[in-house]
């Protein structure tokens, strides 16, 4: 069965960049990227994720196969058009999706052909629209939601994910793109409840990954009487 799925890394703070970067000049120089990449690290070390990119080396660990599990596991994914632009130049001609890709946008663009089996097709009607579109062209396999987290967040409140796989890095960074935010729109005595799945921990990283259970009331326990739970009004 088809299951909506995201996955991000992040810092023990719950950061996945450094500050947003919205200015001229170097990307790649920014305090956005240099936090972006120290949470990757594990991943751009990997054997199965420079495999994608048309790399040679990297570690063939239980990182690589984690990786390797993802791409693996997805026959379609979701992403943001931030992501989607700059990502363009750097995947070439053959990005490392090798599946259709659906890009939530407000701007219209034709849809790319790119080699391996890749496309990018621009949705502009909402992360629903998206989400069902690639559904559709998964072919059984899952949906993966891309990013970046703010994507991944309107999906979340949406009710349309799954599962989430967390790489949690042993860093703190302090300040930056935080994954969970007050946009999820919870309200005061509500959560989104989660169940962990799996947990592999590694010396860079540790991969959590949880069964989405959605929405519910937070329940303030009888505090040791006896008494059971009790719903908060």
């Amino acid at each position: 069965m088809t299951k909506v799925t995201a996955q991000l890394s992040v810092s023990l703070d719950g950061f996945y960049a450094g500050p947003r970067f919205d200015g001229d000049g170097d990307w790649m120089e920014s305090a956005e990227s240099a936090a972006f990449f120290r949470v990757t690290r594990w991943a751009t070390e990997a054997s199965a994720w420079r495999e994608r990119q048309g790399f040679a080396g990297g570690e063939q660990d239980v990182n690589s196969e984690v990786i390797a599990e993802s791409f693996g596991a997805a026959g379609a994914y979701v992403m943001g058009r931030r992501l989607a632009d700059g990502g363009e130049i750097p995947w070439g001609d053959e990005p490392p999706f090798r599946a259709p890709v659906f890009v939530v946008t407000h701007r219209p663009r034709q849809t790319l052909l790119r080699a391996g089996g890749t496309s990018f097709t621009y949705v502009t009607d909402g992360v629903a629209s998206a989400v069902e579109q690639a559904r559709a062209a998964a072919g059984g396999k899952d949906v993966a939601v891309a990013g970046g987290g703010s994507l991944v967040r309107q999906v979340l409140k949406a009710g349309l994910l799954d599962e989430l796989e967390l790489h949690v890095v042993p860093v703190v960074v302090g300040t930056g793109l935080r994954l969970f935010d007050a946009d999820l729109d919870l309200a005061d005595k509500e959560a989104i409840e989660l169940t962990p799945t799996r947990v592999i921990p590694t010396p860079q990283v540790t991969h959590i990954r949880y069964a989405v259970r959605g929405r519910a009331p937070l329940v303030l326990d009888d505090r040791g009487r006896g008494g059971g739970p009790t719903v908060t009004q």
